[in-house]
């Protein structure tokens, strides 16, 4: 019997390198495990989206994209569906769906990305513009939210 292990890989908030695809974005991804990371067909970020920001109209052709809200409230789109979003709620986009995420809300929109396979997530998030997570990003990814950022 063939049995593969992978070593598990630990990351802190601190660790994750945050890009926005194109410079006018108004959504950044810090990607937290891709197959650059763990030699697996898998991309895992933090999806942060700006007040009003948004993700274009896309599609995969073979990747199941899922989403799961951290904080703050949106809107999904997936095949003309719209359905409000807010934390603790799951989406799973099949393959072929065309779908977005946009920010609703008065804050800013945390939102766990993960895409499998990869499907080239990964090198077009790395494409993109390099920036920083701040202050505010990196209380809510460690959940020591206090009274300036909550």
């Amino acid at each position: 019997m063939n049995q593969s292990c992978v070593t598990p890989v630990f990351k802190s908030p601190y660790e994750y390198q945050a890009y926005r695809i194109s410079p006018d974005a108004t959504n950044r991804l810090a990607i937290v495990f891709d197959p650059a990371s763990v030699n697996l067909s898998i991309t895992y970020c933090i999806e942060i989206f700006d007040v009003g920001g948004k993700t274009p109209p896309n599609r995969h052709q073979f990747a199941v994209e899922t989403f799961f809200v951290l904080k703050g409230e949106g809107i999904a789109v997936c095949d003309g569906k719209e359905v409000a979003i807010r934390s603790g709620d799951t989406l799973l986009v099949p393959p072929t769906a065309v779908h977005e995420i946009r920010n609703t809300g008065a804050k800013r929109l945390y939102v766990i990305t993960v895409m499998v396979p990869n499907e080239n997530f990964a090198e077009l998030i790395r494409s993109g513009v390099p920036v920083e997570l701040d202050a505010e990003d990196l209380a809510v990814l460690q959940h020591n939210l206090d009274q300036n950022t909550a």
